[in-house]
Parts: structure tokens; sequence; C-alpha cells
């Protein structure tokens, strides 16, 4: 997981990845992080979820956040996600 993250999807599916990397299923990771299997999909889906439920669930997988500056994703970046998502459909 080394990619810069702007937009909640792009966090869900870096997670999913992360977890079957180490061959867990949802409901192991939500046992071990302490939370129901919901939080799993929520944040897997991009969807919110509460700071402390991420913190967790990173901690679950022996993951920790770091922040960085780089700026907001721009206008463009976030047309592009909208545009896949209506393709997608």
């Amino acid at each position: 997981m080394t990619d810069n993250i702007r937009l909640p999807d792009e966090l869900g599916r870096q997670l999913r990845a992360y977890r079957e990397s180490l061959g867990m299923s949802k409901t192991k990771l939500a046992d071990k992080a302490g939370k129901v299997r919901e939080v799993i999909y929520r944040l897997e889906a991009g969807e919110d979820s509460t700071v402390s439920s991420l913190m967790a669930v990173l901690g679950a997988m022996g993951l920790a956040m770091r922040i960085e500056r780089v700026g907001l994703p721009s206008a463009l970046e976030v047309a592009r996600r909208f545009q896949e998502d209506d393709d997608a459909a």
C-alpha cells in the first residue's frame, strides 16, 4: 500500500487488496478489529465510517496511517471518478 490515497473508494480498494493479500476474510478482520462486519463492507466500498473504526481496522491488519501534504483531488480527478462510476453502472 504505497499509493497516495485521495478519494474514499481508493482507500476501500487498497484495504480490500491488503486484507485479501493477508488471506483474511471480512469476518475475521472485523473480529480482530473488534468491529462488526458491516464496518469492513463500508470501508472497502469507500462509504462513510468513523475514524476510530478505520484506525481499528488498520491496526488489525498491522497498518498505520500517515498524513502527508498532497492537496485535495482536483476537480478533474473527481469528475473522472464520477465518470468511471457512471460507466460501470
